[in-house]
């Protein structure tokens, strides 16, 4: 049985390639045609593949609409919080999550740091969204468009010396953190706190999230926090994983 359904489950992404035939299927399992056939027509009942009126098979609608009904029920902050409470356990600094909602970046969860200095986020606040290393990630993702258009019509306080000062400058940052796949705050909003933080991604890739470790400089230097980083992001990379349900693991 377990082969059976191992079968059925493999001419999924072979049609999320493109509609096949009854024998690309049987090739592609290495099976005879008459047990391609079987397989596809008991997914062809469950609406999770259909057949095109050139014989040919291709993804049903019933898979889409269980995908997007997954998704819409799926909370990220469930998935991600036992690994953000892990985290914490294991370095013992402040531990955030964000996401980006309706043009502000905000704060939906926090695990607090086992030190005596703690930090004044709250959950449901909204970040500086022009220093935040969460927000860095969460704008990096969008189309160039896109970040063009927020960079113009933010407002560049100078909360510290190492503030970002402008949009030529934000749009500049937003291009590094694109392209390395991380991002900091190393005292751009309060000089005294530093942060790392790496992106969590959906099944299509897109950051849908945003993971910090903060740390004030009395605890750690910018220098040790940095160290963290590549735990931070194997740590994002495993909430993706269980987010997305992809259980290919991918290496920081």
């Amino acid at each position: 049985m377990s082969q059976t359904v191992d079968r059925a489950l493999s001419i999924l992404p072979l049609l999320a390639q493109g509609p096949a035939d009854l024998g690309q299927v049987a090739d592609r399992l290495g099976v005879h045609k008459s047990t391609a056939l079987r397989l596809l027509r008991t997914l062809h009942e469950h609406g999770l593949v259909y057949r095109q009126q050139d014989q040919r098979y291709r993804l049903g609608a019933r898979l889409f609409a269980l995908a997007q009904e997954a998704v819409e029920n799926l909370d990220i902050r469930e998935v991600a919080h036992p690994h953000l409470a892990a985290l914490n356990s294991r370095i013992g600094h402040t531990v955030h999550l964000a996401v980006h909602e309706e043009g502000e970046v905000l704060y939906i969860d926090k695990v607090e740091s086992r030190y005596p200095v703690r930090m004044y986020s709250r959950i449901g606040k909204p970040v500086a969204i022009t220093v935040a290393a969460v927000a860095k990630l969460l704008l990096a993702d969008l189309p160039e468009p896109e970040r063009r258009t927020i960079a113009a019509k933010l407002d560049y306080p100078l909360y510290t010396p190492r503030s970002t000062p402008n949009a030529a400058a934000f749009l500049k940052e937003l291009a590094t953190v694109r392209e390395q796949g991380w991002a900091t705050d190393l005292g751009g909003h309060e000089e005294s706190i530093n942060c790392v933080a790496a992106p969590i991604r959906g099944a299509d890739g897109r950051v849908v999230a945003a993971m910090s470790v903060s740390a004030p400089n009395v605890v750690v230097t910018a220098e040790e926090l940095l160290t963290l980083l590549p735990l931070v992001r194997r740590t994002a990379d495993d909430i993706s994983r269980d987010y997305s349900g992809n259980t290919a693991r991918k290496d920081s």
